[in-house]
């Protein structure tokens, strides 16, 4: 087989034809919506759930799950916003939140890694706890009044594109890299496969679980620097849903549900397919429910997919 029909026959590029047919048909019905400073000014938007499911790509192809990524970076906000209110330097304040989410990502790897709670419990637990821990300390009031130089890591640009785009692009870079290059990569994966079988073949499955949720609650908690930086506010109620449209872009992008298989560049198409279908029912409905019924709808579809998937697999490999 050609490099070329490998190529075509790659999920990756039916995705990206999907994404290019979409865009056709919102051309179509919304000209407006895609004009080139629209989408300017609403991928804004999109970088804080890009964060979220690049690390959720390697945390699923482990065969893991993590529920709690939207309340890590509520509390991450939350203690920025605290911190901001005594007097603590900007900096200090940003550092304070970084280090709340690697703790609360810590925390959820100890539990998953060694003691070997199930992720899905775990992360549902933390879920509940994290957001309720946000609204205790905040008494659920919104903290701005921020400096300038620290709103423009959310709002400034770099060369007439969005500081925070930037910053995704260079993430989502070393990670590619990382997962396509680097014997981690070939590590998470091979975890995600046969957990049983990588320990035998000297994979310290423990330590990758930990270092994985870990970072998760770094990238959930930068997330929450960049949304506060964007919106002047740091509130208790940000990130509710992300995780639900995370898991679905990286679903989505190709990325098995099972563990063992996944694709950094799957999960980009994916992330800009939810981006802007969740953007142009807003703008053309004006409706936030629909976006939560839309992306369930799709994630449950995708997990079905992957189940029939998974079932004609098993069914070969059993032949």
């Amino acid at each position: 087989m050609s490099k070329y029909k490998a190529l075509l026959l790659r999920f990756e590029t039916f995705l990206a034809i999907v994404a290019v047919l979409m865009f056709v048909v919102f051309a179509v019905v919304a000209p407006d919506f895609m004009k080139p400073e629209t989408q300017l000014s609403l991928s804004s938007h999109m970088w804080e759930m890009g964060l979220l499911a690049l690390m959720m790509t390697l945390i699923i192809v482990s065969g893991g799950i993590d529920l709690s990524v939207g309340s890590t970076m509520a509390l991450a906000a939350v203690v920025l916003g605290l911190l901001h209110e005594v007097k603590v330097p900007m900096a200090g304040a940003v550092a304070g939140a970084l280090i709340t989410g690697l703790a609360a990502g810590f925390f959820n790897g100890v539990f998953i890694a060694s003691v070997r709670v199930h992720p899905l419990i775990v992360t549902l637990a933390s879920l509940a706890a994290y957001r309720g821990i946000a609204v205790g300390i905040s008494n659920g009031r919104p903290m701005s009044g921020y400096p300038d130089a620290f709103l423009a890591f959310g709002s400034g640009t770099i060369l007439g594109f969005p500081t925070a785009g930037v910053i995704f692009i260079v993430l989502f870079l070393i990670i590619l890299f990382v997962m396509a290059k680097t014997k981690y990569g070939v590590w998470v994966h091979a975890v995600g496969y046969n957990e049983t079988a990588s320990k035998f073949s000297g994979i310290t499955v423990e330590r990758l679980k930990l270092f994985l949720y870990t970072a998760m609650g770094a990238f959930a908690s930068l997330a929450a620097v960049m949304y506060v930086a964007r919106r002047n506010t740091a509130k208790a109620d940000i990130g509710d849903g992300l995780e639900l449209e995370a898991i679905t872009a990286v679903v989505l992008g190709g990325t098995s549900i099972n563990g063992g298989k996944g694709s950094i560049a799957g999960t980009l198409i994916g992330i800009v397919v939810i981006h802007e279908l969740r953007e142009f029912l807003s703008w053309q409905f004006n409706r936030n429910e629909l976006n939560y019924i839309v992306t369930g709808a799709i994630l449950i579809v995708l997990v079905l997919v992957n189940r029939i998937a998974s079932g004609k697999k098993d069914g070969k490999t059993e032949a």
